[in-house]
């Protein structure tokens, strides 16, 4: 059986970079046909002409920016996707033979992951295994050749628009068949070369990994899972695999195909329900985040955890936001409890997770929009108070192993106070979150086998009587250390 995960995932925290928005290192490339050339400085503009918008950063430039990530503390890197494409997101590749030149090409990349390497910080990829684009030299070949291996590896039916299946019904996008054999052997090929020198991908992160292999009653995704995951493991033991997964994951987690998933169900939307300012403009996530109370978010991140094996949640990516969600400085515009979800998300079971520019505080209404360029030359846009905070969180996520590996159980729980302990037989941690005052949480020192506790982060509590008494400000986040 293939091992839960990679050891050292579980001390990690990971920092996401789309690729084309985070730093340039001014090569000059030759722009493509659908590039829409835009300025550095300049806002995404609208929502689905984004994809189109090339702003020139590359995979050099994440190289020579990699002081910045080594100060924020973040350890591993997760780049979206580098395979050539026809838009800037690249989630329609038209190759996997090759890195993208307008990113630096297969040299780009081999600085990167050796540049990172030496600093001790991981460079994970991001692989579709659902779909290419429509420009992809497999498709071309199922089109002109219906004879062609390749023609099974797409769902022909002349009963759907444009004569094939696609993702969501988007015609760049034709969906992959797994009943393939030969198709599976050609993916497993694929995720296995880039984790190899002079590449070395430490990882790989699947897009829409729900929908992979999924197709109305053909379902092959566990099977695609696992084999997929002992292929990375017998060319890379210590790799990983984490899925894409926005809604329940048990299912699929259960099954020991993918390691972990990007937990946006049991965090960033409890999270974000529970400390977001008034309505978003994004609807969708505006409905899955509607207002409630911290009953109902202690319920949602606990369900998370329910029936999912324990290997799965700690290799699960804690987040609050990505690429494709608006940014936590939109949705929770307030500092101090937006240190609250920080604060949450790092003493939350799992990987804790950023996008890019949320230490500074970039914005983001919707996805697109937040997918904003680094502004390496405006520092004093920066929020210098958020990203100090976010360095002391990180840091603290990565020195305390009870945090890493640790168990949870909730000692309190109200409307606008939570109180969890994350355990191991060698320490034990009491956090508080308080998204406003609230009556202050007693809890008995006997219960808690302690007599006392030590403050890690935040305030200090009170020791009164045989109680633990903790602070009754918010909004505001605590960790203190068990005494015995």
């Amino acid at each position: 059986m293939a091992p839960p995960g990679p050891d050292w995932h579980l001390g990690s925290v990971v920092y996401e970079i789309f690729p084309d928005r985070f730093a340039s290192s001014g090569a000059e490339y030759d722009a493509p046909d659908w590039a829409v050339r835009r300025d550095w400085d300049e806002l995404p503009d609208g929502r689905w002409k984004s994809q189109y918008e090339w702003f020139g950063g590359d995979l050099p430039g994440i190289a020579e920016r990699l002081d910045h990530i080594e100060s924020l503390g973040a350890s591993v890197v997760y780049l979206t996707p580098i395979f050539p494409a026809g838009t800037i997101h690249r989630y329609d590749a038209n190759t996997f033979e090759h890195i993208d030149p307008l990113l630096g090409g297969d040299k780009g990349l081999a600085t990167l992951t050796t540049a990172a390497h030496e600093r001790g910080i991981r460079v994970v990829g991001d692989l579709t295994l659902n779909h290419v684009g429509s420009g992809h030299d497999w498709f071309r070949t199922a089109v002109e050749d219906p004879e062609s291996t390749e023609r099974g590896f797409f769902y022909f039916d002349e009963s759907v628009p444009n004569g094939y299946v696609a993702w969501m019904g988007v015609p760049h996008l034709p969906k992959l068949d797994y009943r393939s054999q030969e198709l599976r052997r050609r993916m497993k090929d694929v995720v296995v070369r880039w984790t190899k020198p002079p590449f070395e991908l430490d990882g790989w992160r699947i897009d829409v990994a729900n929908m992979t292999g999924r197709y109305r009653d053909i379902d092959v995704n566990h099977e695609v899972a696992r084999a997929t995951r002992e292929a990375l493991a017998s060319a890379s033991p210590e790799g990983l695999f984490v899925a894409e997964h926005m809604h329940d994951a048990r299912y699929d987690l259960g099954a020991r195909g993918w390691q972990g998933v990007m937990n946006y169900s049991g965090c960033l939307v409890p999270i974000w329900a529970w400390l977001r300012h008034g309505s978003l403009e994004d609807e969708f996530y505006d409905m899955i985040t509607s207002p409630r109370p911290g009953d109902q978010v202690a319920a949602e991140m606990t369900l998370f955890r329910s029936g999912v094996p324990w290997p799965a949640v700690l290799h699960s990516w804690t987040l609050l936001s990505s690429h494709d969600a608006p940014r936590p400085a939109t949705v929770i515009p307030s500092r101090e409890h937006r240190v609250v979800a920080i604060g949450m998300q790092m003493t939350t079971p799992g990987v804790p997770m950023l996008f890019a520019g949320d230490e500074i505080g970039l914005e983001g209404a919707w996805g697109e929009d937040g997918r904003r360029t680094m502004p390496w030359d405006r520092r004093d846009t920066w929020d210098e108070g958020l990203l100090a905070e976010y360095r002391r969180l990180i840091a603290l996520r990565r020195s305390l192993p009870a945090l890493a590996r640790g168990g949870i159980r909730f000692a309190s729980v109200g409307s606008d106070a939570l109180a969890y302990l994350r355990e191991t037989p060698e320490d034990r941690l009491l956090c508080l979150a308080a998204r406003a005052d609230h009556e202050p949480v007693r809890l008995a020192l006997a219960e808690l086998g302690a007599t006392g506790a030590e403050t890690l982060y935040g305030g200090d509590a009170e020791v009164r009587g045989g109680e633990l008494i903790l602070p009754a400000d918010g909004p505001a986040f605590h960790v203190w250390r068990m005494e015995d």
